[in-house]
């Protein structure tokens, strides 16, 4: 058995692929896909903020997709919005201030549906959290995870609608978070009945340490696929080593 790190890759079935979204960006993605079964559900991942360096390459959704296929049977779906992203995986067109990004994740969506990709759930981070806020309370969404919400771009109406919808919400606040902590996200998503506030000891925005990782991962099985929880730290086959060098 070789215990599970943070450059680890476990295998997988991956596809680059694009979308073309209503105002006529490409965007670039990746499709990891389980290579033991059919797909039990599937994450859609909306990085953080463009400006700031955010992309499908940030660390915590690297490691969604290079785990989560072989540990629970999850497809997990990132993708760069406008103006994310480098070199021949940067997505066309630039930051919109959440609004055309809206597009960016309907278009992902659609495409979604049309591989025939089970029971989306999304998964925003930081920024991304306030795109799937505005714009993700939608068919075939089963539900979302929102990761260090800044609720930047977010207001009243966007919660309300989440509310009336019933789809659910976990959110994830780190006790130092540079935004919003765990107290004052309690009162901001109170309009919500089924949001489940998930407060992260010791934790910070960028979920830096490996443990920290394991609080989010270990948090998606257990809400999308319990029969996988608890998520092993060691596994018994072939592992890759990434390397950025």
């Amino acid at each position: 058995m070789t215990r599970i790190g943070a450059n680890s890759v476990l295998p997988a079935i991956r596809e680059r692929f694009q979308v073309t979204t209503g105002d006529g960006l490409n965007l670039e993605g990746e499709l990891a896909l389980p290579d033991w079964c059919e797909p039990v559900a599937t994450l859609i991942c909306v990085h953080p903020l463009t400006t700031e360096g955010g992309s499908m390459e940030s660390h915590l959704f690297r490691k969604i997709s290079w785990r989560l296929p072989a540990l629970t049977g999850l497809a997990v779906v990132r993708f760069n919005m406008r103006g994310a992203g480098a070199g021949a995986h940067a997505s066309e067109g630039i930051f919109d201030e959440c609004r055309g990004e809206g597009l960016d994740l309907g278009a992902v969506l659609a495409w979604t549906q049309r591989r025939g990709l089970p029971q989306p759930w999304l998964v925003g981070w930081s920024f991304g959290t306030d795109v799937v806020l505005r714009f993700g309370d939608r068919p075939p969404v089963a539900g979302a995870f929102l990761l260090s919400p800044p609720l930047r771009y977010t207001d009243d109406s966007d919660l309300a609608r989440w509310a009336a919808s019933g789809r659910r919400l976990i959110v994830m606040v780190p006790e130092f978070d540079d935004y919003l902590r765990p107290d004052a996200a309690a009162d901001r998503f109170s309009p919500v009945p089924q949001a489940q506030l998930v407060p992260v000891d010791d934790a910070g925005h960028l979920w830096i340490g490996e443990r920290h990782v394991q609080a989010v991962l270990g948090e998606i099985a257990t809400v999308v696929t319990p029969a996988a929880s608890p998520l092993p730290t060691e596994w018994d086959g072939p592992m890759e080593r990434w390397n950025d060098l």
